[in-house]
């Protein structure tokens, strides 16, 4: 009988289920072993999301708080710390809170969300209200927490009274752990209340963190280093742990071991390649580490279906408004420096390490890129690739993924600003309708000279192709009454574009080829043999299409040469 596989943790956050429901987990509690080893009395740690910092948290909170279950901990790398596990393990109180969902259209909205989050951890530790250790007036004031909804000066006050009403009922003093703490903020700045939010956190913060007798110490999760003086005003003995350090670096996301590991678990060692191309790249302080959420949802798919087509897992669960955002209002040098990304080159940037939401909208070109570029990095839309020699600092793409998403808001844009110029594009219809070979060839130039191109660099042939059939695509189907299909199966291969006009019995085929080096006679050839080689007009006779257009298209740079066949 075969060996029943662990199941693989699929957006699971609660270390406790991680450990006794059957999950893989990838053993990260080194984390405590060096949190404990070189903490402050706030410790704040930024990376991407979906790195696993929710997870850590939790694991913390498992870790360190009374009434531990130090089974949970039972084969892992922390059990070898004995002395570590006695003088620690189970004997705290933790107060732990998320606020990844704390949002709201306005203000009032996103406070009542705050609310319930606070509520909720409160809610654990009602037990305080029956302590023969607490005085009636601790009682009193701790009762307000339980109240159906919690105004904004309760709030504030609300984190620093629970850890006095634990450290009192303990007589130890009390950990706080507050995971995705800049989530609030990102909502609020999207939703023109960020002052108020910002105020608001401040004082929470402050009240918690600032000054509290009664913290032993505070770890903190987010996706970016917000400015001491918006948030962390006046906090001593405060560290930070970026993407850039180099401690801790391999606690948030998979390494090359790592995942190793789990595909030989699965039987999947053949798929590390692939992995490591799509996944890998980030450098976290001096390691190379992949995105865990990718890894183990592709593991998944691979185990149902061995021969799944690798997916962008990550950008399906994250926002990527700041790239659409940073091409929108990209000035020349901009749109220059994320085609040199885009075909796989560094570019060096100033990087700031505090970074404020105003920053984005200010008035001074170069204060709004230098932010969105930094942003970039904290987030996971670039990573860091060491410094130059006059100390900036090298960013690059890190994977495949990330490159399609570049792509994708690319062509995204593209559409847009193609359809916005409506003569022009008009014009490229109809030559592409009619069999215009240098309609088309003239026209598709000037689209491309406006826009984003990609490089004559290492990034692979398919890879260059497939940008300029996007940006192709991204053209013909803003024609909505046109039936256009991409890579359909038909004959003996799969062609890149098919369009058909049913109104007029006419149908295109399309094949699209980069030109190394600027041969396009040869390029142009190629596609063209491949249309008639591999019979790619089949399905248009079956469709009922009466005259059929082929066309071959070859694409260098932010050029192109276009060749014309009518099928007879």
């Amino acid at each position: 009988m075969a060996e029943l596989k662990k199941k693989l943790p699929i957006g699971i956050e609660f270390f406790k289920d991680m450990r006794t429901k059957g999950f893989y987990y990838v053993d990260k509690t080194g984390f405590i072993v060096e949190l404990l080893n070189s903490w402050g009395m706030v410790n704040l740690f930024t990376r991407p999301r979906r790195f696993g910092k929710s997870l850590n948290m939790d694991m913390l909170k498992a870790f360190f708080e009374i009434g531990a279950d130090g089974s949970l901990f039972h084969g892992l790398a922390i059990e070898d710390e004995k002395m570590l596990c006695q003088q620690y393990m189970g004997q705290y109180p933790v107060i732990s809170i998320s606020l990844k969902d704390v949002s709201g259209p306005s203000y009032e909205a996103a406070l009542k969300n705050m609310s319930r989050v606070i509520r909720k951890e409160v809610r654990r530790h009602q037990f305080l209200l029956e302590s023969d250790r607490l005085s009636r007036i601790d009682k009193e004031s701790l009762s307000v927490l339980f109240a159906g909804y919690l105004e904004a000066d309760v709030q504030e006050e609300s984190l620093e009274l629970l850890s006095e009403m634990l450290c009192k009922h303990y007589g130890k003093k009390t950990l706080i752990f507050i995971d995705e703490y800049d989530v609030p903020l990102d909502k609020a700045y999207e939703r023109h209340y960020y002052p108020q939010m910002v105020d608001h956190i401040r004082a929470m913060f402050s009240g918690a963190l600032k000054s509290n007798e009664y913290l032993e110490f505070a770890v903190i999760t987010g996706c970016l280093r917000i400015a001491k003086e918006s948030i962390f005003t006046g906090l001593n003995n405060f560290k930070v742990r970026t993407i850039s350090d180099v401690q801790f670096a391999e606690y948030f996301g998979f390494t090359d071991d790592e995942v190793k590991t789990m595909l030989s678990y699965y039987g999947l060692e053949d798929k590390f390649a692939l992995l490591k191309e799509w996944y890998d790249g980030y450098r976290f302080g001096n390691r190379d580490v992949y995105c865990p959420w990718d890894v183990i949802n592709q593991c998944d798919n691979f185990l149902h279906n061995p021969n799944a087509p690798m997916e962008g897992h990550w950008e399906n669960s994250s926002s990527n408004g700041i790239i659409q955002t940073m091409i929108e209002n990209s000035t020349a040098t901009t749109k220059a420096q994320i085609e040199a990304l885009i075909s796989g080159h560094e570019v060096e940037k100033v990087l700031v390490p505090e970074l404020t939401y105003t920053d984005l909208d200010s008035k001074d070109e170069e204060i709004r890129q230098t932010y969105l570029w930094s942003v970039l990095l904290a987030t996971g839309y670039l990573t860091q690739a060491g410094m130059s020699q006059n100390g900036l600092q090298k960013l690059v793409i890190p994977n495949k993924e990330i490159q399609g998403i570049y792509e994708k808001k690319i062509r995204s844009w593209f559409k847009i600003k193609i359809i916005s110029n409506t003569e022009r594009w008009r014009k490229f219809c109809i030559a592409v309708k009619s069999g215009d070979a240098a309609g088309v060839q003239e026209l598709f130039n000037s689209f491309m000279a406006d826009s984003i191109s990609i490089r004559d660099t290492c990034v692979k042939k398919r890879m260059k192709e497939n940008f300029y059939h996007g940006m192709l695509l991204g053209l013909l189907q803003a024609e909505e009454s046109w039936i256009v299909k991409s890579n359909r199966e038909s004959g003996i291969g799969y062609l890149d574009i098919q369009l058909e006009v049913p109104t007029e019995r006419t149908g295109c085929v399309i094949e699209v080829k980069y030109a190394e080096q600027g041969a396009f006679d040869s390029a142009c050839q190629e596609a063209m043999r491949q249309i008639d080689e591999c019979g790619y007009v089949a399905l248009l006779k079956q469709d009922g299409m009466e005259r059929i257009h082929k066309f071959g298209i070859a694409c260098y740079k932010k050029s192109c040469k276009v060749i014309y066949d009518l099928e007879t």
